[in-house]
């Protein structure tokens, strides 16, 4: 696995059971948030390690106002939380 690749499997590690998004990962890693997606895609999701579970956040605007925004969080598989990055 590459070294982007485990900073962003080792954050989830270290964040599982919480609600992450790419956006989290990016700005945790410092990581470009289309990097961390195509990450999340091809490292990750695609060979059965994680999955990206789609929901609906209310953000408050500074006015006072309330909207929604869909959001996918990316959570680890079994699979995915046994991983051994050093020989994947």
């Amino acid at each position: 696995m590459k070294e982007n690749s485990k900073t962003v499997w080792q954050f989830l590690v270290d964040h599982q059971g919480q609600d992450v998004t790419a956006a989290d990962i990016s700005e945790a890693t410092g990581l470009a948030k289309r990097s961390v997606d195509g990450i999340v895609t091809s490292a990750l999701q695609r060979k059965g390690y994680a999955v990206r579970t789609p929901a609906e956040v209310e953000v408050a605007a500074e006015d006072g106002t309330v909207s929604h925004k869909s959001v996918k969080y990316i959570t680890l598989t079994a699979e995915g939380l046994a991983l051994n990055p050093e020989t994947d």
